[in-house]
């Protein structure tokens, strides 16, 4: 019986269009209004530092090429990227490509910037650790240093 149903599952699995596959299990959240990215990016608090537990937690879902500009977390945070390719860069380093099932880990304060690839969209689960302060926003990125891979 265990055997039919994991075949059924699998077969249903399968069968899912690919579109229904990706359906993100958090909402996405509403556009952002604060001036500190590039293009259009949503965003979506899921849980609020308290007492107990001292970081947030958000998901972040952005149109492609849309980006943040260079900023700072005095305690890091912790991305979980669950959808589609984007750009992860430290000031000095190298431009990263990173997709879906990738963590990355951004050191506390460490100029960075990211966002999504010219031509896909990029989701991502954000842990933020608030007790040495809120993020630090910086310049914009510009257009140079997001097509640089450098």
């Amino acid at each position: 019986m265990k055997v039919a149903v994991s075949t059924l599952l699998f077969v249903l699995a399968l069968s899912m269009p690919a579109a229904a596959q990706r359906t993100s299990i958090f909402p996405k959240g509403e556009i952002a209004t604060v001036d500190n990215h590039t293009g259009t990016v949503w965003l979506k608090e899921l849980s609020e530092p308290d007492s107990v537990f001292n970081y947030s937690i958000a998901t972040a879902t952005f149109a492609p090429g849309a980006k943040l500009d260079w900023h700072i977390h005095p305690a890091g945070q912790i991305l979980l990227i669950t959808e589609g390719i984007g750009y992860y860069q430290e000031r000095g380093k190298p431009r990263q490509t990173v997709q879906q099932g990738q963590v990355i880990k951004c050191q506390p304060g460490v100029e960075h910037w990211h966002g999504a690839a010219p031509k896909s969209s990029f989701a991502y689960l954000a842990t933020t650790p608030t007790q040495k302060g809120k993020t630090i926003w910086l310049k914009r990125v510009t257009d140079a240093e997001y097509r640089s891979s450098k």
